[in-house]
C-alpha cells in the first residue's frame, strides 16, 4: 500500500472557516486524518479575559461566524445569572426572534451549501441569496448583517419597530412557500441522495463517546435533546414547537432535519410575534456609571442555548474586576470536529470529506476557540 497525502484546507471551498485536515489516501479512499486547527490564532477564550466584559460583545460573534448569534445570547445570560439582572419581557421575545431568524439563515446556508460538494451549483445561490433576506432584515434591526452585537447583557440594544415585524412575516410567508423548492431541489435529487444516502453514518455509540449534540445526536439516538425544550431560556417555554428525532443517522438524515427545523423555526417565530408584548422597555443596565466599567460580581456559572449544531455553552468565572476571570467556551463541533475528523473520517472516499464536514456540521472558530 502506497499512502499519499492530500489537503483540505485551510482556505479550500468545502471547508468551513480556517481550518485544514490532513488526508492521508491509498487510492481514493482516506485511511488517516489528522485535523489541524490553529489557523485562526484568535484564542477567543484568553483575549476575552484581558477586554472588559462590554469589550466582548464585539468579539464573541466571531467564535461561529455563520450563526455569531448565539454568543452574543449566551455570554449576556452568563453576565445577568451573575449579576441578577431581569431582562425585560420584550426584550426576552426580540431575542427569540433574532436566534430563530439566525438559525434559519443557517440551515438555508446548509441546505443550498450540500450543492457545492455534489456539483448541485444551483443549491448555494439559492441558499445565500435567500440567506441574504435575513441578513437585510438584520441589518434594518441591528446596523450589521453579519456581526451584531445586537442581544447584550441586560436585553437587546434597540426594539424593533412594527414596520420591521411585518416585513419578518412577509419574509417567513415567502419561505414557507419557497421551502418546498427547496426538497424538489436538492432533498429530492439524485446527486444528493446518492452521495449523502446510507453514507457518513454517526452510530448512536459514537454520539455517546464524543459527546455530540444537537442534530447528529437526535437523528442517531431518538431522543429530542434540544436545550430550548429541556432547559428553556428566553420564553422558548411558552411556544409550541417540535424537535424531529430518528434512530438512522446518515448524511441524508441530518440534512434533511435542517429542512424539518427550518419549518419549526418559522412557526415559533410567528408565535413569538403573536404573543410578544407590543411595546415596553428592551434593556435593563447591569451596573450603574461608564459600561466599559462595568463589574460583574463574583461567582461562576455555566449557561448554555440551542444552536444549529447542539448544546452551545460558556463557562464564566468572574472575580468582581471589570473583565472576566476565565472564560471557556463549549463549542456545539467540538467534539465531532476534532476527535471525530482523526477517528472516524477514515474510510471516507475523497470526494466526499466535504461532505464528511458539513453534515457534521462542523464549525471551525468553535475548535481554534
Amino acid at each position: 500500500m502506497k499512502e499519499l497525502k492530500l489537503y483540505l484546507g485551510p482556505n479550500h471551498p468545502g471547508m468551513h472557516g480556517n481550518y485544514s485536515v490532513h488526508m492521508y489516501v491509498d487510492g481514493d479512499t482516506i485511511v488517516r486524518a489528522r485535523p489541524m486547527p490553529g489557523m485562526l490564532h484568535r484564542g477567543f477564550e484568553k483575549l476575552m479575559e484581558r477586554r472588559y466584559w462590554m469589550n466582548n460583545l464585539a468579539l464573541i460573534p466571531r467564535i461561529c461566524v455563520p450563526e455569531p448569534d448565539i454568543n452574543e445570547m449566551v455570554y449576556s445570560m452568563a453576565i445577568e445569572e451573575l449579576s441578577g439582572v431581569e431582562v425585560p419581557e420584550r426584550a426576552h421575545w426580540i431575542r427569540m426572534i433574532i436566534l430563530e431568524l439566525a438559525r434559519i439563515a443557517n440551515h438555508l446556508m446548509s441546505l443550498g451549501g450540500i450543492g457545492g460538494p455534489v456539483g448541485l451549483y444551483t443549491g448555494p445561490n439559492w441558499g445565500l441569496a435567500d440567506r441574504d433576506l435575513i441578513l437585510d432584515i438584520f441589518e434594518e434591526i441591528t446596523g450589521a448583517r453579519i456581526y451584531h452585537m445586537y442581544i447584550v447583557p441586560g436585553g437587546v440594544r434597540k426594539d424593533i419597530s412594527e414596520e420591521t415585524i411585518e416585513k419578518i412575516q412577509s419574509f417567513l410567508d415567502y419561505l414557507e412557500r419557497r421551502l418546498p423548492e427547496y426538497e424538489d431541489l436538492i432533498l429530492k435529487n439524485e446527486l444528493v441522495i446518492r452521495r449523502t444516502k446510507d453514507k457518513i453514518l454517526l452510530p448512536a455509540e459514537v454520539v455517546w463517546e464524543l459527546g455530540v449534540t444537537g442534530i447528529g445526536m437526535r437523528s442517531a439516538v431518538g431522543k429530542a435533546y434540544d436545550i430550548r425544550k429541556v432547559d428553556p431560556y428566553a420564553r422558548y417555554d411558552q411556544v409550541d414547537f417540535y424537535v424531529p428525532t430518528a434512530n438512522y443517522s446518515d448524511g441524508y438524515t441530518r440534512l434533511y432535519f435542517k429542512y424539518l427545523e427550518t419549518y419549526q423555526s418559522i412557526k415559533i417565530i410567528r408565535q413569538v410575534i403573536e404573543k410578544m408584548p407590543k411595546k415596553g422597555e428592551v434593556w435593563n443596565k447591569i451596573s450603574v456609571g461608564n459600561a466599559l466599567r462595568w463589574r460583574v460580581p463574583k461567582g461562576q456559572v455555566y449557561t448554555h442555548v440551542e444552536c444549529t449544531r447542539g448544546e452551545y455553552g460558556y463557562y464564566l468565572v468572574s472575580d468582581g474586576e471589570d473583565k472576566p476571570y476565565r472564560v471557556a467556551v463549549r463549542g456545539a463541533s467540538y467534539p465531532q470536529g476534532l476527535l471525530g475528523v482523526e477517528k472516524y473520517m477514515p474510510g471516507t472516499r475523497i470526494d466526499d470529506a466535504a461532505l464528511w464536514m458539513d453534515t457534521m456540521g462542523v464549525c471551525a472558530p468553535e475548535i481554534d476557540r
